[in-house]
């Protein structure tokens, strides 16, 4: 798809043309990774520098981003945090961040997202919940992840798996990929349209990839709505209605609330209408 105007579409640069734009403006140094490596941006270019499906940024008219598969290793209750490791967690740190757009490439609030993975030895905890851990995005529809690079396991490439669900909504169950990975060519389940933007950053790497989720959207150029009429510190009582995100939501226990009870996130105290 190109990023000029065309009929039925609004006019002027589109998100894929400011993303184009600000990655022409990135050192060179920046945009590489060791010394000798490829292009750090790595949806750029394939095996034999052949040009790579890119992975779908959020346009006009874009399809959301697929599904995959769930696999044997996810487990529901993983903890909130926006980071799965500590001081002396081993493995190659990783930072993966993002947003999450609908269909008219509107942010999306308050959209939960899943994370899980292996560690660096390819191994998933089933007993307990190391590198499981679930967020939720800000008004802007972002994220950031911090975690480390997943580990190799027999028969699968590198990758991380992802549920993200948009208040009331169905649930997206998706993998994302790391470029040049040699079994990216191997694995049956590996989709090019799931390649994160991936640089590495001092030890480390950074991540990055913005989900589009099948949400429609008034695409009239307005953001979606903020919080609604529901505010941190407002004391409500049982029975009293509030906005959030777009839905309604009726207060189940009087309560004064914080930052970080927003009604989608704590259904002790809020029911959806």
């Amino acid at each position: 798809m190109d990023d000029h105007p065309t009929p039925g579409r609004r006019s002027g640069l589109t998100r894929k043309g400011l993303l184009k734009t600000a990655l022409a403006a990135v050192p060179l140094s920046a945009a590489l990774g060791g010394a000798g490596a490829a292009t750090a941006l790595a949806r750029d270019a394939g095996p034999g520098h052949r040009p790579l499906t890119p992975t779908p940024v959020c346009d006009d008219g874009d399809d959301p981003t697929p599904p995959q598969m769930e696999g044997p290793y996810f487990k529901p209750g993983s903890p909130r945090r926006t980071s799965l490791v500590d001081a002396g967690t081993p493995g190659v740190r990783l930072t993966v961040s993002g947003r999450v757009f609908g269909l008219a490439c509107l942010p999306v609030p308050d959209v939960l997202l899943d994370f899980w993975q292996a560690d660096t030895n390819g191994a998933y905890d089933n007993a307990g919940h190391r590198f499981r851990g679930h967020q939720f995005t800000d008004q802007r529809g972002a994220f950031r992840l911090e975690t480390i690079v997943p580990g190799l396991y027999p028969g699968r490439t590198r990758h991380l798996h992802v549920k993200a669900q948009a208040p009331g909504r169905p649930v997206l169950t998706t993998q994302l990929y790391f470029p040049g990975e040699p079994r990216n060519a191997t694995d049956a389940l590996y989709d090019p349209a799931l390649l994160m933007h991936v640089r590495q950053a001092g030890a480390g790497r950074e991540a990055g990839f913005d989900f589009v989720l099948n949400l429609e959207q008034d695409g009239g150029g307005s953001p979606q709505p903020p919080g609604g009429t529901w505010a941190a510190g407002t004391a409500y009582a049982a029975g009293d209605t509030v906005t959030h995100g777009g839905s309604g939501y009726r207060c189940l226990q009087a309560h004064t609330a914080q930052p970080g009870w927003e009604p989608p996130h704590v259904p002790a105290l809020w029911q959806r209408l």
